[in-house]
């Protein structure tokens, strides 16, 4: 079987940065845009931002989409609308679902240390859902050498659930780890590296960079560095 893949390499990325921010833009976002680059199936937006420390997000709204927040490092204070107020940590992911309308704001609560994260937006199921939140930390064992479920449509194996027939798996790789992942006839595949440097399917990805794979087979991921992926199983 021959296995088709679509590089979309970190430079290629939409740019920002202002005084508190820098964020990197897998698809046409805020001022980005690219007509090549609209989404991909469900998956809307990927961000990797950097937020400065004492700085962050201010309340402002969203509806109808499925916000998912992977923590990289540092922390991130959040509050919303629905009454919910915490601290998100390095290894983290955080659930909102911004249904029918949610106000929010995420700020670096740290004096020193910048907060790393990829933002990810997913078109829900269907539009005017009752919003919604979930939040749960992944251990770096949980996710070693092997893919850790964090984000699914039905919960299952403690897997945080989601509106929309989405599976999303996090790995972290040490140099040498070896993945084998089989492709679901019907399903899209695509891979995003958060860390480090790895081979998919003899194919050298770097930090930030993501590859569509279109095939009904298997990929192969060899860590030539320490690395973390997600890696999304999308309708």
């Amino acid at each position: 079987m021959i296995i088709m893949m679509t590089i979309r390499k970190s430079q290629e990325r939409g740019y920002a940065k202002h005084d508190w921010l820098e964020s990197f833009h897998s698809f046409s976002f805020a001022d980005y845009y690219d007509a090549a680059h609209m989404g991909y199936s469900v998956l809307r937006v990927i961000n990797e931002d950097k937020v400065a420390a004492g700085s962050g997000f201010g309340m402002h709204g969203h509806r109808d989409m499925e916000i998912i927040t992977y923590m990289l490092a540092g922390e991130l204070r959040h509050q919303d609308s629905m009454g919910n107020g915490s601290v998100i940590h390095t290894g983290d992911v955080q659930y909102m679902s911004a249904g029918t309308g949610v106000r929010h704001s995420e700020i670096n609560p740290s004096t020193v240390h910048d907060a790393h994260l990829l933002q990810i937006w997913l078109l829900p199921a269907a539009v005017g859902l009752p919003p919604n939140y979930a939040q749960k930390h992944f251990s770096p064992e949980q996710k070693r050498n092997r893919w850790c479920l964090v984000v699914s449509d039905d919960g299952r194996e403690g897997s945080i659930q989601i509106q929309q027939n989405v599976d999303l798996y996090s790995a972290v790789l040490d140099a040498g780890g070896q993945l084998s992942t089989a492709l679901h006839e019907g399903r899209r595949t695509y891979l995003q590296v958060a860390k480090g440097v790895v081979l998919c399917n003899g194919v050298q990805l770097f930090a930030g960079d993501a590859a569509i794979v279109e095939a009904e087979s298997q990929i192969g991921i060899q860590a030539l560095q320490n690395a973390e992926l997600l890696l999304f199983d999308l309708p």
